[in-house]
This record gives structure tokens, C-alpha cells and sequence, in this order.
């Protein structure tokens, strides 16, 4: 069964849309669920945006002590390496060495892709294992590995790995690894080995590309986030795909005729020269809110949610007057509905890394047990991987949600200082 099947009956609207923003005109896409934003992505049209771009990156400095190298991509922007990855660069204009023996060094040019976003002051990062996302699989480059997403059902990993396991070709990069993705599972056989055809013919021509270009060139630039978010919506949830920019309509009329023509019906251009798109979805009071660090909750509590250099620190308040009497059941309510405000924040604000949520303390175990599980229900429905790691001894809840992009807050304050 589709584990998003599991998760009610809520479907989900795409929004893509033109707004200002800190005074920058900026591209906005947004994934309404339940009648919320669940998640926004923005871009300022003014900003070159290099993420998941494909280069000829060159080796400017190799640090053996930190494990790591820097590699120019363009324009002098140097990003980090990872040396472990070393045995399996894909060498621009020179044969790897045989097994893989070669040891990095400056000068020495290899096809990578940009993983990570500059956050924080920290570079961004590049690797060499690039991936080629499509909507059931990922193709990942030099390796030879088949994984499937832990969201699918047991019966599905059976079944899909079965489908997948004998299929490897080698190629001239040394072979490929399948990443299969819950989608998947809506999927036919026929329509999984289109995608893995597609995915193999990009790959061949970035691997034939790559060697006649240039160092620190573009190989393959990665698609505007709003096809990426298209692609990435699970099939049978996703309603309705809304956007007001002609320009934008057309493209996405062009992907979704390619590459998923059975949604193409739910593509609309809205039209209203009344009232624009982004203020009929109130998109600038989301934005607005998402700055903001006090949450209020339905049942008079509030968050207070803090990022920091270092973790992401979340702080559950009652906020009223609270009898003795009724203390336990109103902190136990507070708590269950903080949990589900948590999730949703984290996915919105896109918040990673570290995060440290002080609940309300509770005196009953059961009660503990019972916020835990409910936690981990609703951490479990974020596309982005999110996990709890512990309780410690203070009570305080530690999780980890995987760091790729920059936070919509970080977004924010750098458009404001544009």
C-alpha cells in the first residue's frame, strides 16, 4: 500500500507565482495542504541560483587534515569536497587511474554536482556522486547500488526490487546506483523503465558532454524548483498545479506533456487581473508569519521557535494561567497539538539540522509515551528525512532533519540584504 495512503484524504495544490519580496521580485512556489501552506520555495529573480547544477569543477586546494578539498565551479565561487568520494570522480580530459587509485590534487578537473547550499557562512558543497532525480527513481552517478525509500511498504520494496535488481548496465563512469523513490509505488513496470531509459540517456550525455568543456562550465543546469516540486509531489495527492505566469504555464504545459502527461489536466492559468494570485492565497502573510518566532496554538500555548549558528531551539509555553487541578491534562493537550505545529514549522520554514523542543514537562510516562508517538507520526509524513533522535535527561526532545537547502528565514534575510 502507498504510505501516503495512511495519511488521510488531504490533496495537495501547487501554487507558482511572481511576489515581491524585501522589495525583490522574486518566483514563488507554494504546496497548499488542508487549506495551509505546508511548504514554500522562493528564488529572487535577480539571484543566479547554482544548486543541483552539474559542472567541470577544478581543484583548487586539497586539505588531507580536514578530509576535504575546494573546487571552483564558476565565476570563482569554491565549494567543499569530500575526499571520500575521491575514488569515484568522474575526470574531466584524463582516465581515472585503474581501481580507482588516483589520489585528488590541484589542478585535476572532475564532473560534480552542487549538494548543498552556501548556509550559514559555510561553502557550499559539491560531489561527485551527482543524481539525475526523476519521479520514481534517482540515477546516481559511479556507483552500482540499488536503495529504495524506507516510506515504502514491505510489499512494495519486494516487488520493486524484484523489478530493478537485474537491470545494471555498466557505464562509462563506471556504472550507476538506483535510488527508488515512494513514488514508485503508484507506478507500472512499463512507466518505472521509461523513466529509467530517460534517466540513462541524460546521464550518457552529461558523462559525453563534461569531457569537452571546459573547466568550471556548466555541464546541465538543474530545473526551476516549481518543476522540481511538480516532480516531487506524490502521485494521487497532488489536485491542482495554479500559476498566473504565462511564461510559466507554457513551461510546465511542455513538462508535464513529456514527462507526466496524465497530470497535465490538473494545470490551470489563472487569470483574475483583479486580484493576483499571491494575494488571493494571502502569500504575503505567510511569508510574514514564517519571520515571526512566537507561534500561537489553538489551545492558547505557543512556540517559540529560534535558529541559531548551531541548532534550531523550539520552546513550548503554556501561555495563560493553568489551575493545579487540571495542570497534567492541559499540559498533556498543549503538548499533542504542539507536536503537529512542530512538524508542519519545520516543513514551512524548511528548519534543519539540530532542533531541540522543550515540551512541557509531563509527570505520567504514559502521557511521555504517548507525546513521543504522536511526534514521530506526524515527523514521519515530511518528504524531507526527520528523525528523533532522544530524549535526554532535561526532557528535551533532540531531532535531525536533513540539511540541503537554506531555510526560508535564511532566504528572507538574505533578499533583505540584497
Amino acid at each position: 500500500m502507498c504510505p501516503w495512503r495512511n495519511w488521510g484524504k488531504t490533496l495537495s495544490k501547487l501554487l507558482i507565482t511572481g511576489m515581491p519580496v524585501k522589495k525583490n521580485s522574486c518566483m514563488i512556489c507554494a504546496q497548499m495542504e488542508g487549506g495551509r501552506v505546508a511548504e514554500i520555495f522562493l528564488s529572487s529573480l535577480d539571484q543566479t541560483d547554482v544548486f543541483g547544477n552539474i559542472y567541470v569543477g577544478r581543484v583548487e586546494k586539497v586539505l588531507p587534515y580536514i578530509q576535504g578539498a575546494f573546487v571552483e565551479i564558476h565565476n570563482g565561487q569554491t565549494c567543499f569536497y569530500n575526499l571520500s568520494e575521491q575514488s569515484q570522480a568522474v575526470y574531466v580530459h584524463k582516465k581515472s587511474a585503474a581501481g580507482g587509485q588516483h589520489l585528488l590534487k590541484a589542478g585535476d578537473q572532475m564532473l560534480v554536482q552542487v549538494s548543498k547550499e552556501q548556509m550559514r557562512g559555510k561553502r557550499p558543497s559539491v560531489t561527485s556522486q551527482f543524481m539525475l532525480t526523476g519521479r520514481y527513481l534517482v540515477l546516481v552517478a559511479a556507483n552500482s547500488y540499488l536503495r529504495l525509500s524506507r516510506k515504502l511498504s514491505s510489499s512494495d520494496r519486494v516487488r520493486l526490487k524484484g523489478i530493478l535488481e537485474d537491470i545494471h548496465e555498466p557505464e562509462a563512469s563506471g556504472g550507476y546506483g538506483i535510488i527508488v523513490r515512494t513514488n514508485a509505488c503508484h507506478a507500472t513496470v512499463q512507466e518505472i523503465f521509461r523513466e529509467l531509459g530517460i534517466l540513462k540517456k541524460r546521464l550518457r550525455k552529461i558523462l559525453k558532454k563534461g569531457q569537452s568543456q571546459t573547466a568550471c562550465s556548466l555541464v546541465e543546469q538543474a530545473q526551476p524548483f516549481y518543476l522540481s516540486a511538480i516532480r516531487n509531489a506524490y502521485a494521487g495527492k497532488l489536485e491542482e498545479i495554479v500559476t498566473d505566469v504565462p511564461a510559466v504555464y507554457k513551461q510546465l504545459q511542455a513538462y508535464l506533456r513529456e514527462y507526466q502527461p496524465e497530470d497535465l489536466y490538473k494545470l490551470r492559468l489563472y487569470e483574475d487581473d483583479r486580484l493576483s494570485l499571491y494575494q488571493l492565497y494571502s502569500l504575503e502573510r505567510v511569508v510574514e508569519d514564517i519571520q515571526k518566532k512566537k507561534v500561537w496554538l489553538k489551545s492558547g500555548g505557543f512556540l517559540v521557535i529560534e535558529q541559531t549558528e548551531a541548532f534550531v531551539s523550539i520552546d513550548v509555553n503554556t501561555g495563560g494561567y493553568v489551575s493545579k487541578k487540571e495542570a497534567q491534562e492541559t499540559y498533556r493537550k498543549i503538548n499533542l497539538e504542539a507536536a503537529g505545529e512542530i512538524a508542519f514549522q519545520l516543513r514551512l520554514r524548511n528548519l534543519s539540522g539540530a532542533i531541540l523542543v522543550d515540551f512541557i514537562n509531563l509527570k505520567q510516562e504514559e502521557d511521555q509515551r504517548e507525546l513521543m508517538q504522536v511526534f514521530q507520526e506526524h515527523l514521519r509524513k515530511d518528504p524531507v528525512k526527520t528523525e528523533v533522535v532522544d530524549m535526554t535527561a532535561l526532557k528535551i526532545v533532540e531531532v535531525t532533519r536533513q540539511k540541503i537547502r537554506r531555510s526560508v528565514p535564511e532566504e528572507l534575510s538574505i533578499l533583505e540584504r540584497a
